[in-house]
């Protein structure tokens, strides 16, 4: 997929979209082909890190903290706090851990990183869940800020479809930053395909209840 044709779909389904009255969401849908899907292997799921936000939360971030101060300076900023002392009674609570595993993207302030890893690691750990040390609280803010923009792409959910769906932007938003996210999305699911462009059907772009319009050049 190109620039180009990226930037002259999103003109044409803006063209051709009825106006909403309510700002709808930029979607992108990436078909595959050659795939048995049924095979893990060939299962897309993979975390994007966007180059701009969508307009849509882009997921959950839960912080486990150490000290009161950065505790405090999180609320209204991420999803779920947890402080040190409740990790343990915490890791006996099967349906509190099942939820926890739902969030996108985990932290933990200093020493609170080794208690989690005592008390949770066995279930985090293999789904990839074990927070992000915070170990300069001062860049943390650029580090909830990368957190916040990634996405995670993928046809886990159902019945493996050969195709991904996931929001780019929203109306509005400046057609080179929505194409940025495409782009960005495009070649980290083409990176993930075992015979890259090969696999890739086509590329289709919509708004949210707007008609599909496929990308000109979509391999």
């Amino acid at each position: 997929m190109k620039e180009k044709s990226a930037f002259e779909t999103l003109k044409k389904i803006k063209e051709i979209s009825k106006k909403r009255n309510f700002v709808q969401s930029i979607e992108m849908m990436i078909n595959f082909t050659g795939l048995d899907m049924k095979k893990p292997q060939n299962q897309v799921n993979i975390k994007v890190e966007l180059p701009n936000s969508t307009g849509k939360s882009s997921g959950k971030i839960c912080v486990f903290t150490k000290t009161d101060a950065f505790a405090s300076s999180l609320k209204g900023k991420v999803d779920l706090i947890i402080p040190e002392e409740e990790i343990e009674k915490l890791s006996k609570n099967k349906q509190k851990v099942v939820e926890l595993i739902n969030y996108d993207v985990l932290f933990a302030e200093g020493s609170s990183m080794l208690i989690v890893a005592k008390f949770l690691g066995q279930q985090l750990a293999p789904k990839g869940k074990m927070p992000k040390p915070v170990v300069n609280l001062n860049s943390f803010e650029e580090m909830l800020s990368k957190a916040k923009t990634q996405i995670t792409v993928s046809n886990k959910k159902g019945k493996f479809m050969p195709v991904v769906h996931t929001v780019v932007g929203k109306e509005g938003m400046d057609d080179k930053l929505v194409v940025e996210n495409m782009m960005k999305i495009y070649n980290a699911v083409l990176e993930s395909l075992p015979q890259k462009k090969q696999n890739i059907k086509n590329v289709y772009v919509k708004l949210s209840m707007g008609t599909p319009v496929k990308v000109g050049d979509s391999q």
